[in-house]
């Protein structure tokens, strides 16, 4: 509350008012919103559009790439000359395979394409080729665990079920400019290759669909069969979300579309979870629709209802003959070892071999610093995995973030890393030291770790007598609370040990500082 008064400190006294009950507003709000959900289910259910990483169309040779100029990617069949005919990418069919079997899916040696028909700008044809009757895999699951640093719950693990996988065409992009009296059409986009993933309706909330996402995007990443560009595209996502309350069967579902960032999938979600139990409870109904999210309200809204039926006229694509693996010589047996380890299984092998926390495994995997770690632990032998993890994911990955890097672009490199926690583990320098060397060789301080603790004179002493000696004088200077501590008032340790660390000014080891000076009291109180 200081900060806030202060930065309001030559305001007029109604502008202090009215910010504090905006503040206090706002804080009533959330908890009246997370009490209310506390008697609601929440379901949500995540459809996810992911651009297949080739370098040409999924049925045209036109070339897959961001940010061309506009309609400079564009075949006779992606603007659908009459006469012209889809050839299937066999290299997207590979790379859907093999996202398919890496999700644990039934593959389907046989599927078929079909005609969705449906009349926008961006889709010249007036239909889309997709595969919804027999998609190339169905029946999988993706495994994920949902943590957040930010809010103090414990991480925990959790399965969403995958109800298929399919091969579709993109749409191209329509482009709604102020400066004309109408709206511009990018057929660049139109026909690039995607996988529809569509997941059964198994999360709760948004911190579980990110959760999912972000598994996903790793996942994908991993395989190399999609970029996962959020903020270009190539990774878009709709979200299905109902409230019923316990025991009763789903709600009416709303759908929020075209969701283009993690930000925006969980805040959508988590309003759009509020906003329907808000109106059912005030006795309305919830009506079957499609919505958008405005991240400038934080707000969902309304774009059009579904309550009847679009009849999208699905029929068997006449130009396509049914995709048989067998016949592209695409055996999935031949893909399977071709599956990278994934996060899911790093995260398994990180707390089989090191003994780490759901928690900690999450931070390093999901944060992208697990190969940083494994090298660290492979540059010197016996390293504590604790001092490792905690230098690491709290101290360097700190000082990164403030400068908004990655551990890629770090300058302490692995074996460097490692010195300083070896230096650490064998009692040269204490932890204070340990964070002033890290910010040092961080900033670019190319000497190496003992030649700078030597320098820098923070060496740490370890002679027992010298370390008695500072005890046995803080115990000398302060005979009440010594008195006290010894006739049972355990809490006056807390102050006594706060005077010794101030003694020992970072040149011995706290542990060992804090057992002589008990030892010292003990010995006198059972005298």
């Amino acid at each position: 509350m200081n900060s806030f008064c202060k930065q309001r400190r030559n305001l007029p006294f109604w502008m202090h008012i009215t910010g504090i009950r905006a503040i206090f507003t706002k804080s009533l709000d959330l908890a009246c919103a997370q009490e209310k959900r506390k008697n609601w289910e929440s379901v949500v259910g995540l459809e996810v559009h992911a651009q297949i990483k080739t370098s040409s169309k999924l049925f045209s040779g036109s070339a897959n790439k961001f940010a061309s100029p506009a309609n400079s990617l564009v075949s006779l069949f992606d603007c659908a000359i009459p006469g012209t005919l889809p050839v299937l990418n066999k290299k997207a069919v590979e790379a859907a395979l093999l996202t398919a079997l890496a999700l644990n899916c039934n593959v389907n040696l046989v599927s078929e394409f079909d005609r969705k028909h449906y009349f926008y700008a961006d889709m010249p044809a007036g239909y889309q080729i997709t595969q919804q009757r027999l998609p190339l895999a169905s029946d999988g699951y993706l495994d994920f665990a949902v943590f957040s640093s930010a809010v103090h719950k414990a991480a925990y693990k959790k399965q969403s079920k995958i109800k298929q996988l399919q091969l579709e065409q993109d749409s191209g992009k329509s482009l709604h400019e102020e400066s004309c009296s109408g709206s511009l059409i990018d057929l660049n986009r139109a026909g690039v290759g995607l996988m529809e993933l569509v997941f059964e309706p198994d999360l709760k909330d948004g911190e579980e669909a990110v959760a999912c996402v972000s598994e996903l995007i790793r996942t994908l990443e991993a395989l190399e069969t999609c970029d996962c560009k959020m903020e270009e595209g190539s990774l878009r996502v709709d979200a299905n979300i109902s409230v019923n309350k316990p025991g009763e069967t789903f709600g009416t579902r709303t759908e929020v579309k075209n969701l283009n960032s993690l930000r925006a999938l969980a805040r959508s979600i988590d309003y759009e979870i509020v906003r329907q139990i808000e109106v059912l409870e005030k006795g309305g109904k919830i009506t079957n629709e499609t919505r958008g999210y405005d991240p400038q309200q934080k707000i969902t809204l309304s774009m059009r209802d579904k309550e009847e039926k679009q009849d999208y006229r699905y029929m068997p694509e006449p130009n396509l003959l049914p995709l048989s693996l067998l016949q592209l010589k695409l055996d999935p047996s031949d893909f399977r070892v071709r599956i990278p380890v994934l996060p899911e299984q790093e995260r398994t092998m990180l707390m089989e071999k090191y003994q780490l926390s759901l928690e900690t495994a999450i931070q390093l995997v999901n944060g992208r610093n697990i190969d940083y770690f494994l090298n660290v632990m492979d540059s010197l032998p016996n390293l504590p995995v604790k001092k490792v993890c905690s230098l690491l994911l709290t101290d360097l990955l700190g000082l990164l973030h403030k400068d908004e890097k990655t551990i890629q672009e770090c300058q302490i490199n692995p074996r460097q890393f490692a010195k300083i926690v070896e230096l650490v583990k064998n009692k040269k320098i204490s932890h204070s030291a340990s964070q002033n060397l890290l910010l040092l060789l961080y900033r670019g301080d190319l000497r190496h770790p003992e030649q700078v603790v030597e320098e820098e004179g923070w060496t740490m002493i370890n002679d027992p007598k010298q370390l008695e000696a500072i005890c046995k004088q803080i115990i000398s200077e302060n005979p009440k609370s010594v008195a006290a501590f010894r006739a049972g008032k355990a809490k006056i340790f807390k102050s006594l040990a706060a005077q010794l660390k101030k003694e020992c000014n970072d040149k011995y080891d706290m542990g060992d500082a804090t057992q002589t000076l008990k030892r010292l009291l003990e010995e006198k109180k059972n005298v």
